[in-house]
């Protein structure tokens, strides 16, 4: 019996190599509108669908072979007399091959169209067939990627599909039509913790290995909402690795924490409301090493914010990552081009700076026009996923609990503060002084270490500076509450003039009366930010 093969295609790519084999070989070819208009367009012989049902396509398009003629052919399984029975009984005849890829629901789900457009590119035919075919591979071939197009061709030529290549092509079937539904639930559903969790995600490259050399990776951007990552552009330098992605990651949330360009920070509304009269400056630059900020400061250009960034650890910035939340100019890029950096990542870059960086033959340079969006967040457990809503409020009252008040300088520093240790890991502590990390303490097992490590790190980078003129730092944020005084009394020694801290410990009175002992502000924000 003549074979046959259903070919409807949204991708044209490759389609016309496949079908002229087939054509060649005595398949006959079944299409539908688009699909067998550019085949006949290109004289490859076409059975319209139609004539197969005996039923016209209806309701625009939205029905053409979601009928028993169609999908009898695609699931009678050869081998048992009874479907070959049936076949005849109802003058059906087998398809041999279904090749189907859908309608683009990923792209449009991302492009703003009214949910009635967006709904149109919802496709039932297509994944019905591919399900079909999929379930059916021992006996059907079912093709849903091009660059699949090739190696189907050279088995038919061997004399026969291997029934591992055909369960290999239903396994991707099974695998695109899953991602499908998961993103179409996605936009539909209106639920933050559905009942099942369902993404979308696309393999976009394979990845030279993991955190560690023997251990495999890959890295798989979200089919439906593309993210920062997915719209960031590499324009130089090796390829990205795992940990440079998650640095890359944290780095760009972080820096765009304190707005990007010239657009103010998303989702911190709880500052304005809490003070109105507060103004910083827009210009930060922030490194990462480890997955922890090294370096972050707030100026008025980025020479001077980089420059109070790389004072703040000049040892771990070393093949660490920069981030910078305006064009990078020639003067920061030369800086940036006398050390060894992973990755520069920015809004934009100024053509000469372009040209100082991409004399680093290896440094990866990332254009990234757009902020981070998202929304929640998920980890994978052993046996499950956490999800969890984004960490992007940053305080929920602003109680000074101290007979001492913090002065303005010290408030700007203490808000500035708070943002910085809400991107390192706990448990945190981050010395500011001037709108510039000075020390930061992070990953430690209790506050004290991480306080003690913060600030004796500080000490350093103030001795070290022209500008200090031998003055403390003045601020200690800390990214939860003090349950003991410890960290109150090592931060008056080192200078401390003031301290912003969560709240909420049962010994909280203790640390209030430590710092009116000592003269030291401290202001409680009812948000604790553990990144763990």
């Amino acid at each position: 019996m003549k074979k046959r093969a259903l070919i409807s295609v949204f991708e044209k790519n490759g389609i016309l190599d496949l079908a002229s084999f087939l054509n060649e070989t005595g398949w006959e070819i079944i299409s539908t509108g688009g699909t067998a208009k550019h085949l006949k367009e290109n004289d490859i012989p076409v059975t319209d669908v139609s004539s197969v049902t005996g039923f016209p396509e209806c309701l625009g398009g939205r029905v053409k072979t979601l009928h028993p003629a169609i999908h009898a052919g695609i699931l009678a399984k050869r081998g048992d007399p009874t479907h070959r029975e049936t076949l005849e009984k109802q003058s059906f005849s087998p398809i041999d091959m279904v090749c189907v890829n859908l309608y683009p629901f990923f792209d449009k789900a991302q492009a703003g169209l009214p949910l009635d457009e967006t709904v149109e590119f919802i496709d039932i035919g297509g994944p019905a067939m591919l399900r079909s075919a999929a379930k059916n591979f021992h006996d059907v071939i079912a093709l849903t990627d091009p660059s699949d197009y090739t190696e189907t061709i050279a088995q038919l030529k061997a004399g026969s599909v291997s029934d591992a290549f055909r369960k290999r092509l239903a396994g991707k079937v099974f695998n695109l039509t899953s991602a499908y539904d998961a993103a179409i639930s996605r936009y539909l559903l209106d639920e933050t913790y559905p009942p099942y969790w369902a993404m979308s995600f696309k393999k976009a490259q394979t990845l030279r290995y993991g955190e560690n050399s023997h251990q495999s990776a890959a890295l798989y951007l979200n089919a439906d909402d593309k993210g920062a990552l997915g719209t960031m552009i590499q324009i130089h330098g090796k390829e990205l690795s795992y940990n440079n992605i998650r640095d890359l990651d944290l780095a760009w949330k972080t820096v765009c924490s304190f707005g990007l360009g010239t657009n103010p920070a998303a989702g911190y509304e709880d500052v304005e409301r809490l003070l109105p009269n507060l103004r910083l400056p827009s210009v930060c630059c922030v490194a990462v090493k480890h997955n922890t900020p090294c370096g972050v400061s707030l100026a008025d250009n980025l020479p001077e914010a980089y420059a109070k960034t790389y004072a703040c650890d000049p040892v771990s910035i070393f093949g660490g990552i920069v981030a910078c939340n305006v064009q990078v100019d020639a003067s920061t890029a030369a800086k940036l081009a006398e050390l060894f950096l992973e990755i520069v990542v920015a809004p934009d870059f100024a053509d000469a700076a372009l040209e100082i960086l991409k004399q680093k033959k290896n440094l990866r340079i990332m254009r990234a026009p757009f902020a981070p969006s998202a929304v929640q967040e998920c980890i994978s457990v052993d046996g499950g996923l956490l999800v969890q809503e984004t960490d992007c409020r940053l305080m929920e009252k602003w109680d000074v609990v101290t007979k001492a008040q913090p002065e303005d300088r010290d408030i700007a520093d203490m808000v500035f503060g708070m943002k910085a240790v809400h991107y390192v890991k706990s448990n945190a502590i981050v010395v500011v002084k001037d709108l510039a990390a000075v020390g930061i303490g992070a990953g430690e097992t209790n506050r004290i270490w991480a306080a003690e490590l913060a600030l004796s790190r500080s000490g350093r980078v103030i001795s070290a500076s022209v500008k200090a003129e031998g003055t403390p730092a003045r601020v200690l944020a800390s990214d939860a509450f003090f349950p003991f005084p410890d960290v109150v009394e090592a931060a008056a020694a080192a200078g401390v003039k003031a301290i912003v801290q969560p709240g909420g410990s049962i010994k909280d009175e203790l640390s209030i009366q430590a710092c009116n002992d000592l003269g030291v502000a401290m202001v409680f924000t009812g948000t604790r930010h553990f990144k763990h």
